[in-house]
C-alpha cells in the first residue's frame, strides 16, 4: 500500500492574477494565468469602442460605469479614453477627464472627488523590474489622486504615486514621487515649484 497522499501532489492554490498584481506581486511570463491579462484587455476593447464612439454624455457615463464595474456620478469624460483593465479603477464625484487619456490600471487607480485631468494624461500603475533577468516580469503599484487635484495636459503619473489634495501637476510633467497637498510640481522628473496659498 502506497503512503503517497494525492492531495500533497496537487498544484498549490494560486490567487487570481489580478488580485496578485493589486497586491504588488511580480508576475512573470510563465505564470499559468498570464493569458488572462491579454484576454481581459481585448474583451474590454468592445466596451471602450462603444464608449469612445458615443456622443451622448449620459451614455458615456453608463458605459464607463460598466468598464470600471462601479457606478460613476457627475463624471465628465471627453473621449477617447484608453483603459487596459477597469475593475481596479475608482472614480469619485464631479471628476473631469479630458480628451485622449490613458489609464493602465492593473496596480489600481483611485481618483477622488473634484479632480481635473487634462488631455493626454497617462496614469501608469504598471512597471517592470530593473534586473535584466526579471525585466519581462510585470509589477503594479497604485496611483491615488486626492480631492481637487489638477493634472495638467500630457502629464504622466507613474506607479506608486500619490497626488495630494489641491495639488497641481504642470503640463508635460513626469511624476515619479508623491506630491504633497497644496503644492505645484512640474518638469521631468517633476519637482516642487511652489506652495498654493489657500
Amino acid at each position: 500500500m502506497s503512503d503517497t497522499n494525492p492531495i500533497s501532489n496537487a498544484a498549490p492554490f494560486q490567487k487570481d492574477i489580478f488580485e496578485r498584481l493589486l497586491a504588488g506581486e511580480t508576475i512573470f511570463p510563465d505564470d499559468s494565468q498570464i493569458g488572462r491579462l491579454r484576454d481581459e484587455a481585448f474583451a474590454l476593447k468592445a466596451l471602450l469602442n462603444q464608449m469612445n464612439n458615443a456622443v451622448n454624455p449620459e451614455e458615456i457615463t453608463q458605459i464607463l460605469s460598466r468598464i470600471i464595474d462601479k457606478e460613476v456620478q457627475d463624471v465628465s469624460v471627453f473621449t477617447p479614453l484608453y483603459i487596459n483593465y477597469g475593475k481596479h479603477i475608482t472614480i469619485g464625484k464631479n471628476v473631469f477627464i479630458n480628451f485622449d487619456c490613458t489609464f493602465l490600471a492593473l496596480g489600481g487607480i483611485i481618483i477622488e472627488d473634484d479632480v481635473l485631468i487634462g488631455p493626454k494624461v497617462s496614469l501608469i500603475t504598471e512597471n517592470h523590474p530593473l534586473d535584466p533577468e526579471e525585466r519581462k516580469g510585470l509589477t503594479g503599484k497604485p496611483i491615488l489622486i486626492k480631492k481637487n487635484a489638477w493634472i495638467g495636459a500630457n502629464a504622466t503619473i507613474l506607479s506608486g504615486v500619490t497626488i495630494g489634495e489641491n495639488a497641481v501637476v504642470a503640463a508635460g510633467a513626469v511624476v515619479s514621487k508623491d506630491v504633497p497637498d497644496n503644492t505645484v510640481v512640474g518638469g521631468i522628473p517633476a519637482r516642487f515649484i511652489k506652495n498654493i496659498q489657500l
